[in-house]
Formats: structure tokens, sequence, C-alpha cells
């Protein structure tokens, strides 16, 4: 059997990566157990569930040419007990000690010698709860991927959405030789005309020096911040002025970094941020196991004093991205990325990359969470807080999911830059109560 090849995409996270820019996707979760539980039985459910999962005993193994791609291979000294770690908290004295746990945790990168996962059981939670951290190396796959695979660690569920196994390949309906020719040489000049519009879009929304005042220097240190606001808020503001649950949710996040700009003595009225907002083409890939990405570029009205107002704009400029679809225009970058020759992201990812403060500031994404009970070894789950990757030069990325009666946001914050991730975390509440009081 030939070996699977990292496509262009995946082979482009894996040349991000670096000692200060780990390019893994993590959640923290809370678990409450309904009667006694043992760490190291749990530990060992793990571990049994990721053996089972052929995409987690597979490593990345890269040729010796710097133009030759890279491709995925089991290993061989497969140990799903290597990957799973039992801890408890540290620092209970901290404001947030579960968050002073994660900030640790996530700053350090996974080893690319083994299979790009890592779970860790963390107790000493309050009220007897315990938390469970992930992480996916975003080579591996993307954010839905991500949430698939790590499902598949909880208790056994039905999922309506899950069209077919992660690993199993979709059955293709016989095509005529002529039929098949016509069918590639049609998708071939699209693909190009697209790729030509994608690139012409980036050149022509680089914005020039100075950058933004967000941006800074890489560090390998990670600040960690937790907000969970109430679904049941977001819903009432989307009803009273129109839009999206998500255009609520980045006016929310506008307006708490127009008020963490304001507080670190920075102009918030100089300009907008812009939020590279990551779209899933999974349903238009057939599934993929790895990476399949859009985006769009939405521009956050942190110069903008009135909450209503920001919703408004970001309600209008989501609008346009969606009628323009998310094979158009800059934010459709990782299209451009996946077709590019995957050897040419080993010489060109990391410089690509330094650049992408031109084209965002931040990054917002949404994991798509299952609205239905999870559990994991009989322990409810109670919340999830998924992180992003950094990407060069940027403080802060985000990420929000929403599970139940709650949207979580997770705040990964550049540790050089963000001294004090709590008071972002808080401008996020006070943005929601703000627009939450104009509805």
């Amino acid at each position: 059997m030939a070996p699977e090849r990292l496509s262009a995409l995946d082979t482009a996270f894996l040349c991000l990566e670096g000692d200060a820019t780990p390019m893994h996707m993590g959640a923290v979760a809370t678990f409450r157990p309904r009667r006694e539980w043992d760490a190291d039985h749990v530990a060992g459910l793990l571990a049994e569930r990721a053996a089972r999962m052929p995409r987690l005993r597979r490593r990345v193994r890269t040729g010796l040419l710097p133009f030759s791609g890279a491709h995925w291979e089991d290993d061989p000294a497969f140990d799903p007990g290597r990957h799973v770690a039992v801890s408890s908290l540290y620092d209970r004295y901290a404001p947030d000690p579960l968050a002073t746990f994660a900030e640790h945790w996530i700053a350090e990168p996974l080893d690319l010698d083994r299979p790009l996962w890592s779970v860790q059981l963390v107790t000493g939670l309050p009220d007897g709860d315990f938390a469970l951290l992930v992480k996916f190396h975003h080579a591996l796959a993307d954010g839905m991927g991500a949430v698939e695979l790590a499902l598949a660690l909880l208790d056994d569920i039905t999922l309506p959405w899950q069209r077919r196994p992660v690993d199993e390949e979709p059955e293709e309906k016989p095509r005529s030789p002529l039929g098949a020719v016509t069918e590639s040489a049609t998708a071939l000049l699209g693909q190009a005309a697209e790729s030509a519009s994608i690139a012409g879009s980036i050149v022509t929304s680089a914005r020039p020096y100075p950058l933004s005042p967000t941006a800074t220097v890489n560090s390998p240190s990670r600040r960690i911040g937790l907000v969970r606001l109430p679904a049941g808020d977001l819903r009432a503001v989307r009803r009273a002025h129109g839009g999206t649950t998500h255009d609520v949710v980045l006016a929310v996040l506008a307006g708490a970094l127009r008020e963490w700009m304001i507080n670190r003595g920075q102009r918030a009225d100089a300009r907008s941020l812009r939020a590279l907002v990551p779209v899933s083409l999974r349903g238009r890939n057939g599934g993929d196991a790895g990476n399949s990405l859009s985006g769009y570029l939405c521009d956050l009205p942190v110069e903008v004093d009135d909450p209503v107002e920001r919703l408004r704009l970001v309600r209008e400029a989501m609008a346009r991205n969606k009628e323009a679809g998310p094979t158009r225009g800059a934010g459709a970058l990782p299209v451009l990325a996946g077709r590019l020759p995957a050897g040419l992201h080993r010489l060109a990812a990391k410089a690509a990359g330094q650049a992408a403060p031109l084209l965002f500031d931040t990054v917002v994404t949404t994991v798509p969470v299952p609205s239905i009970p999870l559990s994991l070894a009989g322990a409810r789950l109670r919340e999830v807080y998924p992180f992003v990757p950094l990407a060069p030069h940027q403080s802060v990325g985000i990420a929000v999911a929403t599970y139940r009666d709650g949207v979580h946001v997770g705040l990964q914050a550049n540790g050089h830059a963000v001294s004090d991730v709590g008071s972002l975390a808080d401008a996020v509440s006070k943005s929601m109560t703000l627009l939450q009081l104009e509805s």
C-alpha cells in the first residue's frame, strides 16, 4: 500500500511549526463525575480508545530533499500511554488555577517524531470535577476533524451529522474515461482562475506598515483566558438586532478588543482590527481526514464606541463575505496554500507565515461541538473551551464553542505581549453585558 501523503495545506501547517509558534489546536473540557472515580482508570480508558483510532497511531515522515513532501506512517513504537498523562492542579491560589495550568501545557510543542496528539487528565478541580486537556496538531486535522477525533475519546454517542467514520474512505461512483478527462480539465481550469483571483486579492488586501498595534514579537510563553457567556443572552441580542449568533460573537469580541486596547494605552480609533475567520469546506470536499479549510477576512470595528453599531458593521461585513463565497477573496488563502506544491511549503511556509500581520490581526474560529449530552467514564461534560494556534507576531487568537446553554470562549495570548489575559477576559464579559443592555 502506498503511503498516504500529507496534502499541501497539511504540510504548510507542519512547516509553520516552531518553538515560539507551535501549531497545535487545543481544548480544555471540564467534567462532573456522578460517582467515585479513579484517574488512572480514566487515563487507561482514553489510551484504549485512542489505540483503536488509526489516525492517532500515525506519525509524519518527511523526505530528505528540500522540495520533497511528507507522508504518514504507522509509528512502530506507538504506545498510547505515552500520549496520555495525569496531573493535578499545582497553583490553587491563582485567580484561575485551571487556566494557569493550561498556559504551561499549551505552550509545550508536540514531538514531531511521534503521533501528533497529546491528552492530559487534570484532577483537583472544585466540587470533585476533573478536566481533560487535548492537543491535536493542525497538520493532523482541521477544527471539525479535531472535534471528531476528540469525540471518539468520549463515551459512545450517535451523531446525526457524522456521515461516516473518520478514517473510512467515501465510495466513488464509476465514470467513463472521457467524462473523467473532461471533468478533470474543467476543474483544473476553474481552479487556476480561482487561484489567480485569490492571489490577487491577497496582494491588494495586504496593509502597509506600520503594522497593527497588536502585532508583537514571537514568544514561546502563553497566557490562557476562559470566558463563559450564556447562550440565551446571545440569542436575545440576535433576535433584537438580526444577523447570526456568530455575528453577535464577533461584535462582542470587537468591543472587548476595543476596551483592552484602550486599557493598554493604545488608540482604538486608528483603524479596525481584521480577523481571519476560518470556514470549513468539508461538505464540499467530501470530508477529507486532513485540513479542508478556507476563510473570510472580517474587519472588527474596534474604532466604534456604540455596541449596536459595531454589530451592524460586523453583520454587513459577514453578509458580504458569505455572498462572495468561501473560495474568493484574501481570506481564502488556505485554499491557495492547498493548491501549491507541498514541497514549496518546506521552503517558503515560515517566510509566508511571518507576513501574516499584513493580512489579519487575529484569528477567530468557531468549533462545532454537538449540542447533545456528552460524557467521559460516565462523568458529564460541563464546559469546553477550544484554542486556536497563534499566528506569527500576533498577540491573541480566539476560539469559540457553543455547548448546551453556554458559549465558551478560549483566549490564547502571546505571553510577551499580554501579561494579564484576565483583563481581556473581563472585557469580553463586559462587552456582552453592554450589547445586551441595548437589546
